[in-house]
This record gives C-alpha cells, structure tokens and sequence, in this order.
C-alpha cells in the first residue's frame, strides 16, 4: 500500500494553490464597488500629485528653510505658470479634453475696484459664464447650510486676528473652518501649526487673493495648486476638501477647473458681515452694524441654514465673531465646521480628520470605506459618498514640493502628524482541493478495496 500511495503523490501534487491578498482569499466573484468619499477615481492626477507620507517619502518640519523651499512669492507678484508642476499642466489638459472646462471668457477688474466685468457686454448672471459675483448660483457650489445650522469659517488666515480666535474657539471647544491664503501659511507656521492641531478644518483660499475670474486656467491652477501642495505638505499628507475664491468671485469655469483637476468643493455663503472692512480708512462698516446684522440674521428663519462670511483679518473682525457667538448659542443654532456642515464630517479628499489616518486612493493601501468608516466612528455626523467621472492619469508626478525621498531624509520630519502604510500582508498559499486531486483518492480508494 505504501508504494500504491508513493504512485499517487503526483496527481495529488496538481491540487490548485491559491494565494491570500491581504486578509481575504482571492475571489472570482465580481462585486460592484461601494460609493466612496473620492471625488475622482484611483487614476486622476490628483492622487499622483499629492502622496501620502510612507515608507519612501517624509516632509520638512513646518516653519523650516527646506519646508518653504520652492513656493512663489506672496502678493503683490503672482505665481509664474511658466514652472507650474507638469502634473498639474496635465491634469488641466486632460480636463480639458474631456470638454469639462467651459470656454468661458475672463473678466476684467474694473478700474474703480468694483465687481469684475465680462467683455463685450457679456451677461454674467448668462448660463454659459453664471459668476457668483453676481449672485448666480453654480449647481454643485454651496452657498446655504441645512436648516437650523451654522457653517462657521473664516477667511484670509493665518493674520492678526489668528492668535485671539484660535483662544476663544479653544476655550468654547469650538471647530471651525479656516480657509487660508497658502503665501500666508508661509509667513505663520506656528498659527498654522495650532489651528491644525486643535482640529480645525484647513481649506483653500488661494495664494495671493486675486478675483479668481481674471485669471488663466495656468493662474487658477497655481492659485490653487501651490496652497493645496503647501497645506498637504504641512499635515502629513492631506489633501484639502473645500476651497472658497476670494471675494466670491468664481464662474462656470473657475469652479469647474478646482472640481474637475484638484477635487475641490467651492464654498460661498449666504449673509456677509463685511468685517473685513473694519480697519479699512474710511471703514466699510462698524462693530455696531455688524452686531445689528447679526441679531436680524441669528434671530430670524433658520431655513436655510447660515453660511457667514467672516475674517480672522484683524483683532476687530474676530472680536465681532466673538461678541455674537452667545447670540449664536442662545437662539438655538447648531454650531459646527464646514466639513461637518457640508462635507459629511470627512475634512479632506485622503483623510476624515486631522488625526484620522492619511489613505491614499491606491486599491491596494486605501479603500475608500475605511475613509468613511473612520469619519463615521470619529465624528458626530455620517461620512458623505461623493463620486466622478473616471478620468486618464495624467502620468507620474515628481516629488512634492517641500517632500524628500527616504535616502536624504535625515532626521527633519515633520511636526505634524503623518501615517505610514500597513505592510501588505505576506502572500500565504493555501491548498484548495481540485478535480484531479478528487480522481485520484477515488483511484486509491478503488486499488484499495
């Protein structure tokens, strides 16, 4: 019998090995993916521009000659689209061809530092241009809050009024979104740094404040580009959700060009305190005329929800902010971020929070659904799913601004947090039983008898 069992080894030796991919055995079984918290598919240029912190790459500690190393400079100058990223080129063309960005004519500033205009009369409340400078409301851009909330947020930091606000909001454990200018972030890491830390959401402002409208498709792609790449360099690895055009000013294609290349999310709102003219000579407005706005608005319908224009410009504009907080409590409002807001609790494109793992959009190191899932478990609201059109990568990007390969790493990592990948677990082969291997013990089964 021994030498009958010898003879059948090998046909047994033709059962199937089948390997494990991570923690579950390979399937053939086609399944539909689940919606995800993505704007863009795995493939979009934006995953290749703006990669998460692994086992290849770390950033500069934030404040850091080699941190602010390769950024233009702030206004009055504008960023040089002649040595924009040539990722950040591609993704543009790509978009392009796919008809996504509307041929849409700039604008023009106007000499008197009025609103911008259109040339040849164009109508820019038309359907082909709709500028929310004049209060045409882009499907997609969001402009109100569900009713009984207000979306707190505050524009054009890091500045003077940083340090009182961040105080107060520490002291009221209050979270907020800051949409900051990236040329400032420059000039305040350490007010940066804190906001960040205390979990605020960090979102785009631009990086020198132009009307958004008078620019190229090369400009806005660098007013954007440059402020996304230093925020995601300064926090580990994240990539900013939310993005709101300075002045408001964004049309058909301003807004079409921040969704469809970076996966931005333009946020307008819906009352202004103008408290950004507060120290302005003559003043544009008043502590007392802010403070009587608010009680209208506070104490008024609470559909739709509030989305208030307000500045951490100067230590006047926060201390209106302040003075109408307890009017806020008192009416009854729901107080919370944007992203809580609008954007399902998940603050960025990688990352449900600032303490949240960093995923990239690989298939293999990050499903979507553990984004989701974190900012389910994490936070007071739901994770939001978001979907777009699948897009041809626009090649691989060279290393970020501002990030070094592991081999010249040295000792610099970064004070903010940043996450590593989990290893991919080892390929552990398992034997499956086949037909043949069936056959043969049968054989054996009959020799036997």
């Amino acid at each position: 019998m021994l030498v009958l069992a010898l003879l059948a080894l090998p046909l047994l030796s033709t059962a199937s090995v089948h390997e494990r991919h991570g923690a579950h055995a390979h399937s053939h079984t086609a399944s539909k993916r689940l919606p995800t918290t993505w704007h863009h598919d795995s493939d979009h240029p934006v995953h290749s521009l703006f990669r998460r912190a692994d086992a290849a790459v770390s950033f500069a500690a934030v404040g850091s000659d080699e941190w602010a190393a390769g950024y233009p400079a702030g206004p009055p100058a504008s960023p040089d689209v002649s040595a924009l990223p040539a990722a950040w080129v591609a993704a543009l063309n790509d978009a392009i061809s796919r008809k996504v960005i509307p041929d849409v004519p700039l604008s023009h500033n106007a000499s008197d530092g009025g609103s911008p205009t259109y040339p040849n009369g164009a109508d820019p409340n038309s359907p082909d241009i709709c500028s929310a400078t004049y209060q045409c409301r882009l499907p997609g851009d969001i402009w109100d809050g569900p009713a009984g909330t207000i979306g707190i947020s505050f524009d054009d930091g890091p500045e003077a009024g940083t340090a009182d606000l961040l105080g107060f909001l520490g002291e009221k454990n209050q979270r907020v979104t800051h949409f900051l200018i990236g040329s400032n972030i420059l000039y305040m890491p350490d007010a940066f740094t804190k906001m960040f830390n205390m979990g605020d959401d960090i979102a785009v402002h631009t990086w020198t404040h132009p009307h958004m409208t008078t620019q190229s498709n090369l400009q806005v792609v660098a007013e954007l580009g440059y402020t996304m790449q230093l925020i995601h360099n300064s926090t580990g690895g994240r990539v900013p959700k939310f993005w709101r055009p300075p002045y408001g000013d964004t049309d058909k294609r301003v807004s079409a060009i921040a969704k469809e290349v970076f996966g931005l999310t333009t946020i307008i709102w819906n009352q202004d305190t103008s408290d950004w003219s507060l120290t302005e000579t003559p003043p544009g407005t008043t502590s007392d005329a802010i403070a009587k706005n608010m009680q209208t608005w506070l104490t008024g319908p609470k559909s739709p929800g509030l989305i208030i224009l307000e500045h951490e410009l100067t230590k006047e504009s926060t201390a209106s902010f302040i003075a109408a907080y307890p009017v806020m409590q008192q009416n009854g409002w729901n107080l919370v971020s944007l992203a809580a807001l609008v954007g399902g609790n998940v603050t960025y494109q990688n990352a449900a929070s600032n303490t949240a793992a960093v995923t990239n959009v690989d298939i293999v190191n990050a499903k979507n659904g553990a984004v989701a899932a974190v900012g389910a478990a994490g936070a007071a609201g739901s994770s939001a799913s978001a979907s777009g059109a699948s897009a041809k990568s626009a090649g691989a990007a060279a290393t970020p601004t501002g990030a070094k390969t592991a081999a010249g790493s040295g000792n610099s990592a970064s004070s903010s947090p940043s996450s590593t990948p989990n290893a991919p677990s080892s390929a552990a082969p398992r034997w499956t039983t086949g037909p043949t291997a069936l056959l043969s013990a049968a054989v054996l089964f009959m020799l036997w008898k």
